[in-house]
């Protein structure tokens, strides 16, 4: 986990929890946990979900910790599809897997939207051979506006994507160079215009508090562009420095280069205030919508169990309650798929009280958690598991517990909501390497 200095400086570290057990605990001497649960027909109707990753990229960002690769050509990045195409089929022919619809299908990166028209469209013509998503509730595809074009927006389009995300992150041209980003703010506004035209149901756009280089007037100069755009979704990361960045191997650690904590805050918290001011609802620590019902079916499925098929090298899934990761170097991915082998690289199989811990913590992160939910799937009351953590976050004023049987983050606790996870964990993880 992160550390800061007295003073709140950003620090080297992981910040943002997606997962629990944290990741440095899983290895490859479970791999067979997690081949055993592949070849488990379901015992209940459970969802499930599919995540491709795209691991190529036009620049590598200073922050990005992902898996990317920016020196590919066409004829190793065809390879790779054509790989992640037959890990698709693999998947289908397990016992776990076969026949059972996916609610949500996400194309993430690095950048999905590196790929051309022309090889996107035969990814998803090859996927559907053994994987249809037409009854997917929602397709979400990531986006690096500079490498759009309406076209490609229109094969985009054509091949169901509903949620469209535009990676903008900050519309000065000079942050966006600074931090490694290829695009500049002219490309994110003709992208947008373009996916309105075509008329996704939905458009996120990203924006990241603290990046190198903001100010508070550039911050707000931001935060103004966004509303104007007036996108379904906003969605707002504060800056940090996990192990494996360029900044952190620059040294920016530590030096006041990203703003500090507190800093950080205070921006996303105006940020949200001008769009909450504006009509938009918040849906989570991160996320405001514009209308209160608008969904994020890849986000609440997966903090609510289901189970994820996660293709393409280093990608995580969850299934059947076993984590597993994918190898880590495109080659080794490559090869074993080329052999029709599955490329797991590391696995955790997950106890009955870990699963109720990981979705009780990456609920709260919704800004709300309800007993009855726990009670009805788990049997247990969090309230009385977790008596003494929800008392002292009570009293530092981060949530609430209501008579009604819900526990609800306070505004203040919505802009730390990451910091407050870690004491829910079993105390083997605790004050761990998170990745």
């Amino acid at each position: 986990m992160s550390s800061t200095t007295p003073d709140d400086t950003t620090e080297v570290g992981s910040y943002f929890i997606s997962n629990y057990p944290p990741f440095s605990f899983w290895n490859k001497e479970h791999l067979p946990a997690a081949l055993g649960a592949l070849q488990t027909a379901p015992q209940e109707r459970s969802p499930i979900g599919l995540y491709l990753h795209i691991p190529f990229c036009r620049k590598r960002c200073k922050f990005c910790y992902f898996r990317v690769y920016t020196d590919k050509n066409s004829k190793e990045i065809e390879r790779y599809v054509s790989a992640l195409g037959r890990e698709a089929e693999l998947y289908q022919e397990l016992p776990g897997v076969r026949g059972r619809p996916f609610k949500f299908v996400y194309f993430g990166g690095g950048t999905p939207s590196y790929l051309s028209a022309k090889q996107l469209r035969g990814l998803v013509d090859r996927l559907r051979d053994s994987i249809g998503w037409d009854d997917a509730e929602e397709v979400t595809f990531e986006c690096e506006p500079g490498t759009l074009n309406r076209g490609k927006l229109e094969a985009i389009r054509e091949i169901g994507v509903t949620r469209l995300s535009l990676g903008v992150e900050n519309f000065s041209d000079e942050i966006l160079e600074e931090n490694g980003r290829a695009h500049r703010s002219p490309e994110c506004l003709e992208a947008y215009g373009w996916a309105r035209e075509l008329a996704f149901d939905q458009v996120n756009i990203d924006l990241i508090s603290g990046m190198v280089g903001e100010t508070e007037e550039n911050w707000k100069d931001t935060v103004r562009r966004a509303l104007e755009l007036q996108p379904e979704c906003l969605t707002i990361y504060q800056m940090e420095l996990p192990f494996n960045t360029i900044y952190t191997r620059e040294g920016v650690g530590g030096t006041g280069a990203v703003a500090n904590w507190e800093t950080k805050r205070r921006w996303v918290d105006y940020a949200f205030g001008e769009f909450k001011a504006a009509g938009y609802s918040q849906s989570s620590a991160y996320t405001v919508v514009r209308d209160a019902d608008t969904k994020f079916v890849y986000r609440d499925a997966l903090w609510e169990g289901a189970d994820m098929l996660g293709t393409g090298v280093a990608s995580f899934g969850h299934f059947q309650g076993c984590h597993m990761q994918n190898v880590d170097g495109i080659e080794d991915y490559n090869l074993l798929l080329e052999k029709g082998q599955l490329p797991l690289g590391r696995a955790l199989p997950v106890t009955p009280r870990q699963l109720m811990i990981r979705e009780f913590i990456l609920q709260l992160k919704r800004g709300r958690v309800e007993v009855s939910y726990f009670l009805e799937k788990f049997g247990l009351d969090v309230r009385n598991e977790f008596r003494v953590q929800l008392q002292a976050h009570q009293d530092s004023g981060h949530l609430q517990l209501e008579d009604d049987g819900t526990i609800r983050l306070t505004p203040r606790g919505f802009l730390v909501a990451d910091t407050l996870l870690e004491p829910f964990f079993e105390e083997q993880h605790r004050d761990a390497r998170y990745t």
